[in-house]
């Protein structure tokens, strides 16, 4: 086994090889000289704990935890468009939108099963009347309302937006997954900007965007979506006071936590 030649290959495939292992330069110098100094009995053990050491963070149970965490969200808003799509309330003109978020919602599914592998885990059984079960939510009309199921639709996509900003913090160490998950979230804030214009056609006193804590739906349930949204002070400065209120809050998205999500999305998973 020619280690220096070995070492070299995985520096090319992987330029950060270095920088994955601890120490850096002093194992990269230590197991160079492994072929003098052990037994080779011994290398496949000490090969074995630096690639444990190099790679072993890129898989852990946080990152894993958060995938699964905007998993159940996804299987959410997935099965909510899969339900719905294809109801006589959908305006004709609004389908072709309507449809192209299903395809995305359904790919963000297929991805995130993609990188969890057999740590997936399956789908919630859902009741989007938002009755955690009863099928008599608050938001039980979505089974007959177009305004109810835009409302509701309007919702999760704005609960997903701040729930990828939220975990953004636990994705730091893997770069790859990172940059997927702020690519979904990007997604997710196109998709709450087109409903909530879907909704503003159709009279609602809504914006394309988050206006303090104000959503246009008439559901006390949903008030929980946009706690905290009317928060004014960035990085200390109070932006109120060098623009209105509004337009403060409106420059800014806040983040939910996972227990707010959690709380928010129970009340639409059976139990």
């Amino acid at each position: 086994m020619n280690l220096l030649n070995l070492i070299e290959d995985i520096q090319t495939a992987d330029p950060e090889f270095k920088d994955r292992i601890s120490p850096r330069r002093a194992a990269i110098k230590n197991i160079t000289s492994f072929g003098s100094k052990v037994a080779v009995a011994a290398l496949p053990f000490a090969f074995s704990t630096l690639f444990k050491k190099a790679y072993g963070q890129t898989s852990t149970s946080s990152v894993t935890d958060v995938l699964n965490f905007a998993l159940t969200a996804e299987y959410l808003e997935s099965s909510f468009y899969n339900t719905y799509i294809n109801k006589s309330y959908i305006a004709a003109s609004d389908k072709p939108g309507l449809q192209l978020i299903t395809t995305d919602e359904n790919n963000h599914v297929k991805f995130l099963k993609s990188v969890l592998g057999s740590s997936a885990i399956a789908s919630p059984t859902f009741d989007f009347s938002g009755g955690s079960g009863s099928g008599t939510g608050p938001f039980a009309s979505v089974e007959t309302s177009y305004d109810t199921f835009l409302a509701l639709a309007q919702a999760f996509e704005d609960t997903g937006v701040r729930a990828y900003k939220g975990q953004a913090a636990n994705l730091l160490g893997n770069q790859t997954v990172l940059t997927a998950a702020l690519n979904i979230h990007s997604v997710e804030a196109r998709h709450a900007s087109y409903l909530r214009r879907l909704r503003q056609l159709r009279g609602v006193a809504v914006k394309p965007w988050i206006t303090g804590t104000t959503s246009g739906i008439p559901i006390a349930a949903a008030a929980a979506v946009y706690a905290g949204e009317d928060n004014t002070t960035q990085a200390g400065v109070n932006i109120s006071t060098i623009v209105s209120a509004n337009a403060a809050t409106e420059s800014f998205d806040e983040i939910l936590t996972k227990d707010q999500v959690v709380t928010i999305l129970s009340l639409f998973i059976k139990k």
